[in-house]
C-alpha cells in the first residue's frame, strides 16, 4: 500500500527487509536464492508484472489477492495455479476463487519467460510471491527483499479452501483467530488486510449489509447510510433469479494506490466487507486501524513485514516438491 512519502514527494519507499527471522532459516529460504542459478530471475518477473499492471491495473489487487489464498491453503506451495484433473477439482474452482481471482496469466507470462532463461530453475510459488512484491511496488512504492527457495506442492483440493480460508462474514475475533493457526498475529491481520485498499468486491458479498439486515435494520448500523445508499444504487436487491453479481471498488477514495486510506474508510464506516468494517468496531483491532490510517509510511513498513512472514507459512524445501515446468498442472 501507498506510504505517505509518495503522497508528499512521489518518492517510493524501498524497504529492504533483512531474512533475520527464525521462520527464515529454518524453512531454509533466503534472500538471493536465484542469484547464480537464474540471475535475471526477479527482473524477468518484474517486468511480466509492470508490462500487465500497465494496461490492467486491477491485476496487481489480484495477485496480491493470489498470494493471500495460496499461502493460507497448504502453505505457500502454489496449489492455487494448479488446474483441476479429472476427479479432482483444484483449489482454482472453489468459490472464493472462481470466478474473481485474477492474474493466472501473469503468472503464466512469467513462468514462460523464465523457462527460456533458465528451465526449471525458478518454482511457481516464488513466481508468485515475487509477483505480489512487485505487485505492491507498483501500486504502492512498496518493496522488500523476498526470501526464496520455495518448491512447488504436487496436490490442490477445492475443498480445503473452506477450511482455511476466512470468508467476508467473519468478525474480528474469528479472524484472528484464523490468521493465528497460519502462525500470523493480530497486527498483522490488521496490516495485511490494508490490502483491501485495491481490488474490488462482487456485490453478493456484502448485500446483506445494505439489505434486510435484520429484523431491526434494514442497513447494518456499522455502515454510514450515506454510504449504503450509494451502494444500493449500484448493487440491486438480490433476488433468486439474479443473472449478474455487480462489482464496486473495495476503496472509493483510491481504487488502484496500495495505501492506507483503507483504515480512513474503516474509521468512516465505509468498510463494505463485514471482515473489514470489524476491524474497526472490535475494541481489540479498533486501536490497530487508528494507527495504520496515521501513519502510512509506518504501516508500508509492517505491510512488508507481515507479507514476508505470510510467505513463510508451510513451504516445501529439499525433497518435499518439485519446480514446475508449467504452473497449471505437476510434472
Amino acid at each position: 500500500m501507498m506510504p505517505s512519502s509518495k503522497f508528499s514527494g512521489g518518492l517510493i519507499l524501498f524497504l529492504t527487509i533483512i531474512s533475520t527471522m527464525a521462520t527464515v532459516s529454518l524453512a531454509s529460504l533466503k534472500v538471493g536464492y536465484y542469484k547464480h542459478s537464474c540471475p535475471s530471475a526477479e527482473a524477468i518477473i518484474r517486468k511480466q508484472v509492470n508490462i500487465a499492471l500497465a494496461r490492467n491495473p486491477g491485476l496487481g489487487a489480484g495477485i496480491i489477492r493470489m498470494h493471500f489464498h495460496d499461502c493460507f491453503v497448504r502453505g505457500c506451495d502454489a496449489s492455487v495455479l494448479l488446474d483441476s484433473t479429472p476427479g479432482r477439482r483444484s483449489e482454482k474452482e472453489h468459490p472464493a476463487n472462481n470466478p474473481s481471482l485474477r492474474g493466472f496469466e501473469v503468472i503464466d507470462a512469467a513462468k514462460a519467460a523464465l523457462e527460456s532463461a533458465c528451465p526449471r530453475k525458478v518454482s511457481c510459488a516464488d513466481i508468485l510471491a515475487f509477483a505480489a512484491r512487485d505487485s505492491a511496488c507498483k501500486l504502492g512504492g512498496i518493496n522488500y527483499a523476498v526470501p526464496s527457495g520455495r518448491l512447488d506442492g504436487r496436490v490442490s483440493i477445492e475443498d480445503e479452501v473452506t477450511q482455511n480460508l476466512p470468508p467476508p462474514s467473519f468478525n474480528a475475533a474469528q479472524l484472528v483467530q484464523n490468521f493465528a493457526r497460519k502462525g500470523l498475529s493480530a497486527d498483522e491481520m490488521v496490516t495485511l488486510s490494508g490490502a483491501h485498499s485495491i481490488g474490488i468486491s462482487h456485490c453478493s458479498s456484502f448485500s446483506n449489509r445494505i439489505y434486510n439486515f435484520n429484523s431491526t435494520h434494514p442497513i447494518d448500523p456499522s455502515m454510514d447510510p450515506k454510504f449504503a445508499r450509494e451502494l444500493r444504487k449500484r448493487c440491486p436487491a438480490p433476488s433468486s433469479n439474479a443473472r449478474t453479481d455487480p462489482t464496486v471498488p473495495l476503496d472509493f477514495l483510491s481504487p488502484n494506490n496500495l495505501d492506507n486510506k483503507y483504515y480512513l474508510l474503516l474509521k468512516n464506516k465505509h468498510g463494505l466487507l463485514t471482515s473489514d468494517q470489524t476491524l474497526a468496531t472490535s475494541p481489540s483491532t479498533a486501536w490497530m486501524v487508528t494507527n495504520n490510517a496515521k501513519n502510512g509510511a509506518s504501516w508500508a513498513n509492517k505491510y512488508a513485514k507481515a507479507t514476508i512472514k505470510m510467505g513463510l507459512i508451510d513451504v516445501l524445501t529439499g525433497n518435499q516438491g518439485e519446480i514446475r515446468r508449467n504452473c497449471r498442472i505437476v510434472n
